[in-house]
């Protein structure tokens, strides 16, 4: 008698929080999780990484490099790098990002927040003309205590200036734009602004598993404006806009959108500096890049939580 068709075992999803320029805090996570995750499904896994590769820590350098050699080391893993702000900066800065479409000038972009540029310091050397707005304020010389991270800024106030000495060069210097290798202008250039996934398994309060469709996005969707809206510009990369909320809001960004809970679907992010997990809605960023606090990685579908310091 024919055995009975057995359903297909749920790929592993690994979805890792900003990791902010430590490289030991990611070799140790990446350690834990290869240790924690069955050797098979490891080696078939799905790793989302939710952005924010750079700044506060002093190693961008070696944390891109690991990024980098993972789908080479891991060939039979599918690898996902979503865009933070803070790779979006340094991105603006670099001179990395897609122009804008319509054919306008980067400069357009500082128009609506041109307010801030005397208390930002936004930078103002070689190649400033057209640079978008989040570039200069990434290279910009903030200065004084951020309350916000109960510390003081790091060069900018993207906290870059660990960036620019993770490349060997001072904290706002076009020497920048030379000293990063091409191979990791290019993986800064080719990180998503939005991930979709579907068919992808969560475990559920009530027992069992749920099947769903996963967004991944570094701050969130916001509420108010027609998520196919969104996506479409997110895919798009439209930087003709001065900031992009999907990548950098917070309260805004927060919750699933209403029409999302039409259909179950996961939303996932970084950004927010805490781990938080209510129904579908998912944020991984339990170090918020500061120095003492780990980084986070949730496993799914089992939604077991992942540390670099376990």
């Amino acid at each position: 008698m024919a055995e009975p068709n057995t359903p297909a075992k749920p790929r592993t999803v690994c979805l890792v929080g900003d990791i902010h320029g430590y490289i030991t805090k990611l070799q140790n996570l990446w350690s834990n999780l290869e240790k924690t995750i069955a050797p098979s499904d490891f080696q078939w896994a799905l790793v989302i990484f939710l952005g924010d590769y750079c700044d506060r820590g002093r190693n961008t350098k070696e944390v891109i490099n690991f990024l980098i050699s993972l789908p080479s080391r891991y060939p039979n893993q599918s690898h996902v790098f979503l865009c933070g702000n803070h790779d979006f900066a340094l991105a603006a800065f670099l001179g990395i990002l897609p122009s804008p479409f319509d054919g306008s000038e980067f400069s357009e972009t500082w128009k609506e927040y041109a307010m801030n540029e005397e208390r930002e310091r936004w930078y103002k050397g070689e190649g400033y003309e057209n640079m978008h707005l989040q570039g200069r304020r990434w290279a910009g010389r903030m200065v004084g205590f951020n309350h916000a991270k109960n510390t003081e800024y790091k060069g900018s106030i993207y906290d870059a200036a660990p960036t620019f000495e993770s490349y060997g060069v001072p904290h706002g210097s076009a020497d920048l734009m030379r000293a990063v290798p091409d191979e990791h202008k290019k993986f800064l250039a080719d990180l998503v602004w939005v991930h979709e996934e579907d068919n992808v398994s969560i475990e559920i309060e009530e027992g069992g598993l749920k099947n769903c469709k996963l967004i991944a996005v570094h701050a969130g969707l916001e509420k108010g404006k027609g998520v196919e809206e969104q996506l479409k510009y997110l895919k798009a990369k439209d930087t003709r806009i001065s900031k992009v909320e999907p990548l950098s809001g917070r309260k805004n960004v927060w919750d699933i959108p209403e029409e999302l809970s039409k259909s179950p679907t996961i939303v996932v992010s970084g950004h927010h500096g805490k781990v938080h997990m209510e129904g579908l809605r998912l944020i991984i960023d339990r170090g918020g890049g500061l120095e003492n606090s780990p980084v986070a990685a949730l496993v799914l579908p089992s939604k077991k939580m992942v540390h670099d310091t376990d």
